[in-house]
């Protein structure tokens, strides 16, 4: 079974992965609170995790390791925001 890692900022949603039957672990839980991109992505590797971040730089690391990873960027999370706008309340924008 496949299993999260979840970079520092994503460490609030480790509840929400494991009621959806993940099993998580967060970069702090790893003891890698504050540690560079590369020791974290290693840890990801050497463990075989997934990992999934907000930050380009430890995506493009994974991606050259062959590190499993989901890259969540703020323009993603504004897209979806979006959509639930839009789907809850119209195409109705103000000026």
């Amino acid at each position: 079974m496949l299993k999260i890692l979840l970079d520092e900022m994503y460490a609030g949603l480790k509840e929400y992965f494991e009621t959806l039957e993940w099993e998580t672990l967060t970069v702090q839980e790893a003891g890698l609170r504050g540690a560079k991109d590369k020791e974290i992505v290693e840890y990801a590797k050497n463990n075989n995790l997934l990992l999934i971040t907000q930050d380009q730089k430890p995506a493009e690391l994974a991606e050259l390791k062959g590190v499993k990873y989901v890259l969540i960027s703020n323009a993603m999370i504004a897209k979806i925001a979006d959509e639930k706008i839009r789907e809850k309340y119209g195409n109705t924008k103000q000026h």
